[in-house]
């Protein structure tokens, strides 16, 4: 069945109608490659900030370490 109609289409369609696919395929790697850029530059950004979240708790756990020492000294000056 395609190849009767291919066989009716006359050889500049036929070239046509390659050309126009070809542009599509064109297009459709264009929009590929943007989303695997969109990819590559959120895992980046996943990165960073894991990193950054990494640094916060380590001061969160610094300052309840240092809060938890003051209310011991505190607790001791009220002792005496």
């Amino acid at each position: 069945m395609c190849a009767e109609v291919l066989s009716n289409v006359s050889g500049s369609a036929l070239g046509d109608v390659f050309i126009q696919l070809g542009t599509i395929g064109k297009w459709i790697q264009a929009i590929g490659l943007l989303v695997v850029l969109w990819i590559v530059f959120h895992v980046i950004t996943l990165i960073m900030n894991r990193k950054k979240r990494k640094a916060i708790y380590s001061l969160v756990e610094r300052t309840e370490n240092i809060e938890k020492k003051v209310d011991m000294l505190i607790s001791m000056q009220k002792k005496k």
